[in-house]
């Protein structure tokens, strides 16, 4: 049996509220079609207030930028960087070409080949999201994407608008080739579209706000995009093996992220679940960000009791959360068993937070229950696997082409069975009539 001892919020309808981004996501980049870096200067100077001479950073900028970046915090960015080119060179290393001699003279194959151009966006809003620039730009490196433009929008300082030193830092060290100070949708829309100063991309990846979201959601297909992102989701699967305390801090962990951020404990311990909400009130009265991550709670906050660990594990693929804690006397089970997820974290030694900024795993993961059919952001993502084909012998085309002919010729595709029965003419010396099938 199921009980819910906190459920969220029913949602109001977001209907007219979508519309409206729609609608204003459409005309900026309907304007930035057609006027190009004109368009580009005025949304930026009404959204950030921000228009400087160049959008583009310059080596003079750039190095500026990382000489105002403590020496620490440049070490805490190398090793971060240096944990998620380690895990995704793994990766890659995973994704090899492929030849194989199917049928006696016929070679089929595939070649992995890498995305030429890539626009990774990189958010600045309340919390100048550093780590998306190692999970973007360095894995793109990685992947062997030739040419990699990153953005992010202005940071808003007592000295005015500027780029964010450690964003720009992180950008560069992880291998950027263009840096742009530019933000939201006209920063997206820049890249995918092009304007007179930049050259357009072929891809699209980087979390954002619900304006980013919705340009590229409208972008897809004029170029590729990583994924079709929602706000921060995160599960906590628990039982007595750990406490409120800690269950109640990985929670509201990533409830800071925005005030619709849903958080959900999975357990089958009412002791666990209740000491849990205990301590999140707790938290909240010294989280410096409760204000936001109380309201999630509040709003968007879960805490789902059941009986047994095979309830937890059904609640939890049913709910598919962004990110899964487990932290069970069963975690690999879990592992096993878990089909529906965007990442998992395994134990209480690790955490969202872990995966989120510095441990080598990617942090662009599915929201809105998209793991039921896509994983998150990883090399492979960049690279894109194309087929080729080769017949070394008469005979073989011969053999394939009688094939070919008469499977056309069942669809009614008569100029597709001409393709096949002319290399049966010639290599399999045939007489087969114009427009006929190989009987």
């Amino acid at each position: 049996m199921i009980r819910r001892l906190k459920t969220a919020r029913s949602q109001a309808d977001r209907a007219e509220d979508d519309a409206k981004v729609r609608a204003i996501v459409e005309d900026a980049l309907a304007q930035i079609a057609r006027d190009g870096d004109a368009a580009v200067r005025r949304f930026s100077e009404s959204f950030d207030r921000y228009s400087p001479p160049s959008f583009r950073l310059s080596p003079a900028d750039i190095e500026r930028a990382i000489a105002a970046v403590r020496p620490r915090d440049l070490d805490d960015i190398r090793f971060a960087q240096a944990q998620v080119r380690n895990f995704a060179q793994h990766q890659r290393a995973c994704m090899t070409d492929l030849e194989v001699e199917t049928l006696p003279g016929v070679i089929l194959g595939h070649k992995n080949i890498p995305v030429q151009s890539v626009g990774c966006y990189v958010p600045g809003g309340k919390y100048p999201l550093i780590a998306s620039a190692h999970m973007g730009v360095v894995t793109a490196k990685v992947a062997g994407v030739k040419r990699i433009v990153a953005a992010a929008p202005p940071h808003h300082t007592a000295d005015g608008p500027m780029p964010h030193p450690a964003i720009v830092a992180a950008m560069h060290l992880a291998g950027a080739d263009e840096i742009y100070c530019l933000g939201g949708i006209q920063a997206v829309g820049a890249m995918a579209i092009g304007t007179e100063t930049i050259q357009p991309v072929a891809m699209l990846v980087g979390p954002g706000n619900a304006y980013v979201a919705e340009a590229k959601r409208q972008l897809f297909g004029r170029v590729g995009i990583d994924l079709f992102a929602g706000p921060t989701e995160t599960m906590v699967i628990a039982d007595d093996t750990v406490d409120g305390e800690l269950c109640a801090t990985d929670l509201l962990g990533q409830a800071e992220h925005g005030v619709n951020s849903p958080a959900v404990l999975i357990t089958n311990s009412e002791r666990l679940a209740r000491s849990t909400m205990a301590e999140v009130d707790r938290l909240l009265t010294i989280l410096p960000t409760a204000e936001i991550a109380g309201q999630a709670w509040c709003d968007y906050g879960e805490v789902i009791l059941c009986d047994t660990y095979e309830e937890m594990l059904a609640e939890a693929n049913l709910i598919a959360s962004e990110h899964v804690q487990v932290m069970t006397d069963r975690d690999d089970w879990f592992l096993e068993h878990m089909v529906d997820y965007g990442a998992l974290f395994l134990g209480p030694r690790t955490n969202v937070s872990y995966g989120d900024k510095v441990i080598g795993t990617n942090h662009t993961l599915p929201t809105k229950r998209a793991g039921r059919y896509t994983g998150g952001l990883w090399v492979g993502k960049f690279l894109k696997t194309h087929t080729y084909q080769r017949v070394l012998t008469d005979a073989a085309s011969a053999m394939v082409g009688e094939y070919c002919s008469r499977l056309c010729m069942l669809e009614g595709f008569v100029a597709h069975a001409e393709q096949a029965n002319v290399r049966v003419r010639r290599y399999g010396g045939r007489n087969i009539p114009y427009g006929a099938s190989a009987e």
